[in-house]
């Protein structure tokens, strides 16, 4: 069975190879992960109940905001376990809204959902 990560977001600066970037459906994203062992390390306890409407599923990560390692052929880590695959559920806002730094989005903001699939080669 394939292993898959899933968060909110994922950060830049953790990508070291050549990854791929797919725009994805939640059909898709649901299908993978009835069919994948995933880890979650969802960062925002306040948008999980909206994300987990919107998926149908819990996507509570093991501990509260768990962070992402590189192993030492660059690709990312969690709990010890290797990953070339992952999945972001992130926020659509209103056309030209920021969110402030250090800050909670709050869960009205948000409009719906995209879904991102990385693919580290």
């Amino acid at each position: 069975m394939k292993r898959i990560l899933t968060g909110n977001s994922f950060p830049l600066s953790l990508i070291r190879r050549k990854v791929s970037i797919v725009p994805e459906t939640l059909q898709h994203f649901q299908e993978t992960l009835a069919q994948s062992c995933w880890e979650s390390y969802w960062g925002h306890k306040n948008t999980l109940a909206a994300v987990k409407q919107f998926c149908g599923t819990d996507l509570t990560p093991k501990v509260e905001r768990p962070a992402l390692e590189l192993d030492s052929n660059g690709y990312p880590c969690l709990y010890g376990q290797t990953y070339q695959e992952c999945w972001v559920i992130s926020p659509d806002y209103e056309p030209g809204f920021r969110p402030a730094l250090n800050t909670e989005v709050d869960v009205d903001q948000i409009r719906s959902w995209q879904v991102l699939h990385i693919h580290w080669e």
